[in-house]
Formats: structure tokens, sequence, C-alpha cells
């Protein structure tokens, strides 16, 4: 029986505009503590991690008083670095996730390739500049600053929906679903002729 150290990611992040914090356990089992100024961005981070089986822990601290977009763009580059820490050499990852997540009248679906390298196809026009205070703008940005900073190939679809929170919601928990399934470990090789995944 192989016994595997469990995949932890930590990461602080100081600049002039945010102060962050995350940790994130790949192997969790849901449980978060979130707290980065940003109520929307506070909830949406709850449900990756509940739906993922991610443990983690965001603080931020931020020039909300400005905007919201050093905040999110700060927390999804901190996340993607923390993510990539946790996975480590890949060894016995699946690699590949994909998801259709239904939310109301929504569906979206997201792929994704922990290829090591970043990419974001992000495929979604809002109809609604804001979600209460938050900008939706800011949905794209924080998973771009995830995506490239995690190196991760993500594809995200908008399939039908008309909800703005739903939409927004279904991405996130599409996304904590389909990593779920790429992260899980079912062997004990590299997925790629290479011999590494990077």
């Amino acid at each position: 029986m192989v016994v595997r150290i469990k995949r932890i990611g930590e990461v602080t992040r100081n600049t002039t505009e945010t102060k962050i914090y995350v940790k994130i356990n790949l192997d969790g089992d849901g449980k978060y503590d979130v707290k980065t100024g940003v109520g929307f961005l506070d909830h949406m981070l709850e449900l990756f991690a509940k739906h993922g089986s991610f443990d983690l822990i965001c603080k931020a601290e931020g020039d909300t008083y400005i905007d919201f977009h050093h905040t999110v763009e700060d927390v999804g580059i901190s996340l993607g670095v923390a993510i990539k820490e946790a996975l480590g050499d890949k060894i016995g990852i699946k690699r590949y996730g994909t998801f259709h997540l239904p939310m109301m009248e929504a569906l979206t679906r997201v792929s994704l390739d922990l290829s090591g390298r970043g990419f974001l196809s992000f495929n979604c026009e809002f109809t609604k500049d804001k979600v209460g205070e938050f900008d939706t703008e800011l949905v794209e940005e924080f998973f771009y600053s995830l995506a490239y900073n995690g190196g991760i190939n993500v594809h995200m679809d908008l399939i039908r929906g008309t909800n703005t929170h739903h939409i927004i919601e279904s991405f996130f928990k599409g996304f904590a679903k389909a990593l779920q399934e790429a992260v899980n470990i079912i062997n004990d090789k590299i997925q790629s002729t290479k011999g590494v995944i990077q």
C-alpha cells in the first residue's frame, strides 16, 4: 500500500495593493475559512472548496476602497500558485477534468488540463455589469489569473442561462468539480509521453 503525503499548497503574497494568504489541501473534506473583504468572492470560494472537497484558507486585505479588481486578481494569482505547489510532480494524477454544472436555468461546461501551461478560454458575455457590488468582468479576470499562475489550461463555456448570479456560481462549482476530477490519483505514473507535465 502506497502512503501519500497530503497535497498542500501555501502562499503568502504581499504587495502595495494587497496582502494575501492562501492555503489549499487538495485531499481535504471541503472545509473553508475565507475572508477577502469581497463578499461575493468569499461566497464563490466557499462553494469552490465545498464542491471540490478542498480544504481552503483564504485571507486577503486589499484596496477595496478603490474597487475590487486588485483583490480579486491577486487572490486568483495566489490560489493558482497554491494549487500548482500542492500538485508537486503530478505523479499519478488523472490530469484532465470536465464537468457540466446545472444551476437552475444556467448550464456551464468547464474543461481543464493540468498541463503546466496556463491558458484561459472564457466564453461568456454577461448581460449585467454587476452582481450586487461585484463587477461581473472580474469573473474572467479571476480565472485568468488562476489559470496562468497555476499552469492550468482552462476552457469555460456558458451553454445557456439568464440569471447572472446562477451563471457565475455554476462556473465556480464547475471549475471545482473539474479540478477535483483532474487531481484524482489514478496510478503511479506521469500522464504524458514526455515523462513530465510542465
